[in-house]
């Protein structure tokens, strides 16, 4: 949201190292990155869409995760903002590191403001705002103009937490901003309410977004966004030929709002009337014209605008609509880099129809294995062929950050999906994240040539048909470890903690879920934990099976996790030159540890639960069994 200034500091305190102590007591792995590359920083989602922790959407309902529900001194801390919440996050940043330069231009910042609590900091780190510069004090509240150019930078070794509140504001909020007050102009009479925690209260009830994008916006909110950005634009003398365009086209949308409204049959109209205006502005330099926060102005009108104007056809709430033109994922607040006034905007990838070649994911491949079957040491190191990029890590938030991709979207079924959960819009957005995502070796992104993708995230063994249809060149390597090996290494996963994927599962007994979830998950409720990992992976290598047999032999290949590492230099070769990759380097004798890996390999490791892998032996043998004689075909 615009401001009148960079920053404004609310009345209120709170309890930095109550929230820390909070903080520090949620499961680690519920951190993640929220940049491509490792450049320190990170994020843990409090309020999401649908309450998913893995979700990156920015429409549909707010929810809670189950990381917030176990912290009831944040819970009130969000009660005392007196706010309708919107997505909500604990935002980490590593000593010398930095949030680099960028503006909020997403449809969904327009009229929200970003709220800060810093919980732990120090004075090294500075918050830049346009011509401004603070550092937020830890228990401090503070809200800056997410339209201007802003930047954090760490200087020091200490790691930044923040509480980072995205909201609409309300009732209660309003008189708080009333008394909030700029760097410098804080008097004798300024006394912010200290918020203290207070033990044994029952859980507040907080306020959450339900709507936040229209099915057709209303000609009050179109026509509000077009004067905001005329507004904004720099002097420039095509712009008035630009401002009449824009109010014809705004009449006549109010026209067909008043014969039609928000429902379905003037959905086409509504599109024709777009498209208009599009090709209209495009034709009269509008795409030259910047900003005075030095974005392009058509690209603003885009994200506020044109591309949020009609829900997409996907759903009304899909992020897609937000996330193609007005979010840089390259940064972690999801804004646009200052100074993209020029950044072409990248068609849809959309999905090649039948007997075409793929012009932009040639051949891309998937490593294909349950859980622990070394695919991250094969991965890391195949990662390493010439010509060849990745997103950098597993697909999690890519894939079930979309609508209809989650678990919970299926009744929390598995995380199967099928060739029929790929409709066009879907396929689109997915294949235009991955390319978003991928670097090389050197850590160039993908240009525009037909780009070689490798990819590998476990759950994708329940995927094959659904990757087939987003990806209709898909290649897949299966890698085989001894099931004995895997499911010691699963048991020793769950028991760490560190693996769980849903610790809210509903209608599951045992300890927090752990891994990908298989179909026929429910058979394994309030058995032991070695029944439940010999069903997971019986499942997953099941279906993995099932499906790579009813694809055309020349579309995938295997690999066996031991001869792979007694002979890695001749594995990747045989690899490369099936796939038709280059190989140009030179492997020992030893691989280095991967960086999932919890204690240092032994192939007889598993023998400490020997007992009970080979108690529950007819659940995984049958399908150890059938993947040993296709690994001889």
């Amino acid at each position: 949201m615009k401001l009148q200034v960079p920053f404004l500091q609310l009345p209120l305190l709170f309890d930095h190292a109550a929230l820390a102590a909070e903080i520090a007591a949620i499961d680690a792995r519920w951190w993640r990155g929220r940049t491509q590359n490792d450049d320190g920083n990170s994020a843990l989602t409090l309020v999401t869409t649908h309450g998913d922790p893995d979700s990156d959407e920015l429409s549909g309902p707010m929810r809670p995760t189950p990381a917030l529900a176990q912290c009831p001194y944040l819970m009130q801390v969000l009660e005392a903002l007196g706010v309708t919440l919107g997505r909500s996050r604990l935002m980490r940043l590593s000593g010398q590191a930095e949030v680099r330069a960028h503006v909020d231009i997403n449809y969904y910042w327009r009229e929200r403001m970003r709220v800060h609590v810093p919980i732990v900091t120090t004075p090294s780190v500075r918050f830049q705002c346009g011509e401004g510069e603070v550092n937020m004090a830890a228990g401090e509240c503070w809200i800056f103009d997410t339209w201007r150019r802003h930047r954090v930078l760490n200087a020091g070794n200490e790691t930044r937490i923040h509480l980072v509140v995205d909201t609409v504001g309300g009732e209660r909020f309003w008189d708080l901003l009333a008394q909030a007050r700029p760097p410098g102009q804080r008097g004798p009479e300024w006394r912010p309410a200290l918020v203290a925690p207070q033990p044994g209260r029952p859980a507040p009830a907080l306020e959450f977004e339900n709507f936040n994008a229209p099915k057709v916006m209303s000609p009050w909110e179109l026509r509000e966004h077009i004067v905001f950005l005329l507004g904004e634009a720099v002097a420039d003398p095509r712009m008035p030929a630009i401002q009449q365009a824009l109010l014809r086209f705004a009449r006549r949308w109010q026209a067909l709002w008043a014969a039609t409204g928000d429902g379905d049959a003037g959905v086409p109209r509504y599109r024709a009337l777009l498209e208009g205006i599009g090709g209209e502005l495009q034709s009269l330099g509008a795409g030259e014209i910047g900003l005075k926060n030095e974005l392009g102005f058509l690209h603003a009108l885009r994200s506020h605008v044109l591309d949020m104007a009609v829900a997409s056809p996907a759903s009304a709430g899909d992020e897609s609509r937000m996330d193609r033109h007005g979010d840089s994922h390259g940064d972690p607040h999801g804004g646009m880099h200052a100074g993209a006034a020029a950044v072409p905007e990248r068609p849809a990838l959309r999905v090649p129809g039948a007997g075409s070649r793929d012009p932009v994911f040639d051949r891309p491949l998937f490593i294909i294995s349950p859980p622990r079957s070394g695919s991250t040491l094969l991965f890391e190191t195949l990662a390493g062929a010439p010509g060849l990029f990745s997103p950098g890590d597993e697909s999690h938030a890519l894939i079930e950050g979309l609508r209809g991709l989650s678990p919970a979207a299926h009744g929390w079924d598995s995380n199967r999906l099928l060739a029929t959960d790929a409709d066009a819009e879907t396929a689109a957005i997915l294949r235009e994240r991955f390319h978003r995502q991928l670097r090389d070796r050197g850590g160039r992104p993908a240009g525009a040539a037909p780009v070689r993708m490798l990819e590998k995230t476990p759950k994708n063994a329940l995927r094959i048909p659904f990757l087939r249809a987003v990806f209709p060149e898909a290649r897949f390597v299966f890698l085989y470890r001894d099931p004995r090996q895997v499911l010691g290494s699963m048991i020793d996963g769950w028991r760490s903690g560190d693996f769980r994927m849903y610790p809210q599962l509903p209608g599951w007994e045992g300890p927090a879920w752990s891994f990908l979830l298989t179909p026929g998950w429910r058979e394994g409720s309030g058995r032991p934990l070695e029944e439940v990992v010999a069903r997971q992976w019986a499942s997953a290598a099941t279906t993995l099976l099932d499906d790579l047999q009813a694809l055309p032999a020349d579309t995938w290949t295997s690999i066996v996790h031991a001869r792979f590492l007694a002979d890695p230099q001749g594995e990747m070769e045989r690899l490369c030159g099936w796939a038709g990759l280059d190989w140009d380097r030179r492997l020992g004798s030893s691989l280095p540890l991967s960086r999932y890996t919890l204690t240092a390999p032994d192939p007889q490791k598993w023998r400490r639960h020997e007992a009970a892998i080979e108690a529950h032996r007819p659940l995984w043998e049958p399908a150890a069994a059938r993947a040993e004689a296709l690994l001889r075909r």
